[in-house]
């Protein structure tokens, strides 16, 4: 069960689009309850098709959280995604991914372990 502190902080996100790199980063934030979770790992499609792909799903209004990875590989793809989207007037936030960071959260397919570790513990 999501601690207080958690699902408040969670809260002020329900409504984000968030963008992870594959499918156990797509379930583990799906096990926290959000939905509009779209992953960047497909084979044989490049990365700039699946960005317009999912620009082209969202509102002007929606609030984009790009969620890689910690790691060397998920901080480039972080700039990447955020260097191509901007010019698409995506609105990216980035303070769920600096939470995180400080947390000593270093893979997105582990958050809802590691927030349930911290609830319990």
């Amino acid at each position: 069960m999501i601690s207080f502190e958690w699902s408040d902080i969670f809260s002020r996100y329900k409504d984000y689009v968030f963008i992870v790199e594959g499918r156990k980063d797509a379930d583990a934030l799906n096990n926290l309850g959000f939905r509009r979770v779209f992953t960047i790992n497909k084979i044989g499609v490049s990365l700039r098709e699946i960005i317009e792909k999912i620009v082209c799903g969202i509102d002007g209004k929606d609030k984009v959280c790009i969620l890689t990875d910690f790691d060397k590989k998920g901080k480039q793809l972080y700039k990447i995604i955020k260097k191509e989207m901007a010019p698409m007037g995506v609105r990216i936030d980035s303070s769920l991914r600096k939470i995180l960071l400080i947390m000593g959260v270093s893979h997105i397919e582990g958050l809802d372990s590691f927030v349930d570790k911290l609830s319990t513990g």
